[in-house]
């Protein structure tokens, strides 16, 4: 018990040591700091005070940033004493009383005066300024390209173009681009719903890697691929295939688990009648009816048919999840795979597939009365299956009775 006791003491003076140690010397750090800027502001201490374009005054007429912006010590000297000798540290960390260091050139073309006027709020750009207090950290306040997005951007008023504010193009990729695994792993930034790809980049960036015309129907050999960039598939009459794609090779083997699942949007990139069709397409059929097919449209017993068969598996696979099925099957009718047995041409009972559970119609009441649109007579065609039909025969005999 006393060795717990002992422990637990150990532990929590450990615990309390760590965060001391880290409060002072994150107070040293911003000290240090501070010295070497010669100056300690808080720009929390001053909002109530004044404006931002009391104190920077050249912010207000700047054309550029080659200028200095900072206030001089005659606009300080409005509201300090800066001849009372005892009060000099409030603002300066030294004793040689030198003026803030100021930061190499901006390289970028941005002018102050475009933006501003009287009534401009400058946290819509320099977010959170208002509550720092100390000058170590200022860049954290500039504006990001998130920010200037909201306005340059392709459907504003201005440009987005990256000669517009970047004096030099040559090299603009941001950090999080240069991680080493960042062309494996970026996917996971652009299905973010915060993602601002579409800043810098538009579909054919994408598509410069992703190509997503062609199916994997070569041999992949070494001699089969090509580097981005590289330029090789221009002068070859050869099939070639960038080394760079959204899927790994032996994709093809295990896309159906990601179609099946839906964790991705195949028809994103896909057209497909025809990209799936290189591969699950039999000898002039229908890709969906021959070619490759999924294991379980194998087995026995998969299509039934006859009354009191339930249709076999597919039945209960459609049930469970029809969009699974529509990952192949075009829903929209342009595939005939479902409307093959589905349908009611003759407006018999029991002739044809059932597709209607039990008690499906619970009311005589319905569009089919009056509207020749009416989704009934997509799969009901006999003759009778019409508005106003008459009573007792094929479609309408199925309500009314059949003579």
């Amino acid at each position: 018990m006393k060795l717990k006791i002992f422990y637990s003491a150990f532990i929590s003076a450990c615990f309390i040591f760590l965060i001391a140690g880290s409060s002072f010397f994150n107070q040293n750090a911003i000290a240090e700091a501070e010295k070497d800027n010669h100056i300690k502001f808080s720009h929390k201490l001053h909002q109530d005070l004044s404006s931002c374009q009391d104190c920077h005054v050249p912010a207000t007429t700047a054309a550029d940033l080659k200028g200095r912006l900072l206030p001089e010590k005659e606009k300080c000297a409005e509201c300090h004493d800066v001849n009372d000798s005892d009060a000099c540290g409030t603002c300066h960390t030294t004793d040689d009383y030198q003026a803030f260091t100021e930061k190499k050139p901006s390289e970028l073309v941005f002018s102050h005066l475009q933006h501003i006027d009287a009534d401009t709020d400058c946290q819509i750009c320099h977010a959170g300024i208002a509550e720092n207090e100390q000058l170590t950290n200022l860049a954290n306040y500039n504006p990001g390209m998130a920010t200037c997005n909201t306005c340059h951007s392709e459907t504003k008023l201005a440009s987005n173009a990256c000669e517009t504010c970047h004096l030099n193009t040559a090299d603009l990729t941001p950090e999080t681009h240069l991680t080493a695994n960042f062309s494996r792993s970026h996917k996971f930034m652009a299905g973010s719903p915060t993602a601002d790809c579409m800043m810098c980049h538009d579909n054919n960036t994408c598509e410069e890697c992703h190509s997503s015309t062609t199916a994997l129907d070569v041999t992949n050999s070494s001699n089969s691929f090509y580097t981005p960039y590289g330029g090789q598939a221009i002068f070859s009459p050869r099939k070639l295939q960038k080394i760079q794609k959204a899927h790994e090779l032996n994709y093809r083997f295990t896309h159906g688990m990601d179609a099946k699942n839906k964790s991705a949007d195949c028809q994103s990139c896909h057209e497909v009648q025809t990209f799936c069709g290189e591969c699950h397409a039999g000898d002039d059929q229908d890709f969906a009816l021959a070619g490759v097919i999924p294991s379980s449209h194998a087995q026995a017993g998969f299509i039934m048919l006859g009354v009191g068969s339930g249709g076999g598996t597919h039945a209960t696979l459609a049930k469970r999840d029809i969009e699974n099925c529509a990952s192949c099957h075009d829903t929209q009718g342009a595939d005939p795979a479902c409307i093959l047995c589905h349908s009611d041409a003759d407006g018999i009972k029991n002739t044809n597939a059932k597709t209607h559970t039990k008690g499906f119609l619970s009311s005589v009441n319905g569009d089919w009365h009056d509207d020749l649109s009416s989704i009934c007579f997509t799969c009901h065609t006999d003759a009778n299956a019409r508005p106003n039909g008459i009573k007792g025969i094929g479609f309408c005999g199925y309500c009314h009775g059949a003579n």
